[in-house]
């Protein structure tokens, strides 16, 4: 894999070219399978972002070019010895050439997408930066899923009067399959590693939460794992954002999606919170399947009935209408078990199959604290702090609750 960057008027360039033994099908590190389209795309940073370290535009490339590669990557410019090696420990691939000193910076940056994870991430850091990742379209790739209203999130982000940098970007229309997405999950901090030199940045928060980092169900595991590769500290992914200079920073990974709930709404900027890529600036569209899973969590949340017009025969509902396992089955447990009237919504038969009860799901409550153990040095106290005086830490029973879990 060959790799150049190019920067014209605020905007950089990445064009890659395969070597013979690289491929076009490949997966990215959750197991999802993917398919190449096209071999260019174009981050708009403006006047920010004028001169990364290279080890940043490395970074920023290999969230992109990772599935394809399959023996080396040849930068166009040098890396640091850490950064290569980073690469050949997490993937036995060789990168180079090498030549560069190793980089640091300070800051933790939030990379928000406005939803209630990232904003819970926000309400743990009043202080630290937005960077919010926006889709754009290609102009080799015609966009027909314009029902994803990428401005409107932008335009929430505005809303919320911290300082924020939006760095809009066609990357995701490099694929065929899925369409339109992410080569890796890692590449929605693009945005924030070409910016990183400029704000000073020594970490990327992001919003993943329990589920996501330690039972990464729905994923490559329906169970917990605490060598979760794209996520874990020690993890090909953690290692190689270390070496950068900006570690993966995960503030509510020992958190359920329920708290992560609590957090956004008890927030100075709930009434931005944004799950929804469908709705406009009136609010959510209250149609999809990411609406109604959010919907239960709400409702369980504010301990009322479920509030849809959704039925069990619609079609975002019909995962809910199978038998277990589920994406994010220890979230629907939850709120299977606390919200009023769930045998007439369409989660009844969901809630049938799981039989979760209120003790069951109690675990949830709390944070996981191996979590905080994970958190980067400059902010471990912080996130340790916040975490035992509004959430509470997990007993040793609560922990071993979450270490046996299978979705099952």
């Amino acid at each position: 894999m060959r790799v150049t960057w190019t920067r014209d008027e605020g905007v950089w360039r990445l064009v890659f070219l395969l070597d013979p033994e690289d491929e076009t099908t490949g997966a990215c590190t959750d197991g999802t399978p993917v398919e190449l389209r096209t071999n260019s795309c174009h981050v708009h940073t403006g006047a920010g972002g004028g001169s990364p370290h290279p080890d940043l535009l490395a970074l920023s490339a290999w969230t992109v070019v990772a599935p394809w590669t399959r023996r080396r990557v040849t930068f166009d410019r040098p890396i640091s010895p850490g950064l290569a090696e980073a690469l050949r420990t997490g993937w036995g691939v060789d990168a180079g050439p090498v030549g560069e000193d190793a980089r640091s910076g300070a800051r933790l940056a939030v990379s928000y997408s406005g939803g209630a994870d990232s904003m819970a991430v926000a309400a743990m850091f009043p202080d630290a930066p937005f960077v919010h990742f926006q889709r754009v379209s290609h102009p080799r790739v015609p966009n027909r899923w314009t029902h994803y209203r990428a401005e409107v999130l932008a335009d929430l982000a505005r809303r919320t009067g911290r300082e924020l940098h939006i760095v809009p970007s066609d990357l995701e229309f490099l694929l065929s399959r899925p369409r339109p997405g992410y080569p890796e999950h890692h590449a929605v901090t693009v945005g924030a590693l070409l910016l990183a030199d400029d704000l000073d940045l020594g970490g990327v928060a992001l919003g993943y939460e329990l589920g996501s980092r330690w039972l990464d169900n729905g994923r490559q595991a329906d169970r917990f794992t605490s060598d979760n590769p794209m996520w874990g500290t020690h993890g090909p992914w953690g290692r190689l954002y270390a070496a950068a200079g900006v570690p993966l920073a995960l503030p509510v990974g020992g958190v359920s999606e329920p708290v992560t709930m609590r957090m956004a709404l008890g927030s100075d900027l709930a009434h931005l919170v944004r799950w929804c890529l469908r709705g406009d600036m009136s609010g959510p569209c209250q149609k999809c399947g990411k609406c109604l899973r959010k919907e239960l969590i709400l409702a369980a949340v504010e301990g009322r009935p479920l509030k849809t017009t959704l039925t069990a025969r619609s079609v975002p509902a019909r995962p809910w209408q199978q038998p277990p396992p589920y994406p994010g089955q220890e979230t629907i447990e939850y709120g299977c078990a606390r919200v009023p009237g769930i045998e007439t919504t369409p989660f009844a038969n969901a809630a049938e199959h799981l039989r979760a009860t209120v003790e069951s799901t109690r675990w949830m409550d709390h944070c996981y604290p191996p979590a905080i153990d994970e958190t980067p040095e400059p902010w471990r106290g912080e996130v340790g702090a916040y975490m035992r005086e509004h959430v509470g830490l997990m007993t040793a029973d609560e922990q071993r609750q979450v270490e046996a879990w299978t979705a099952v």
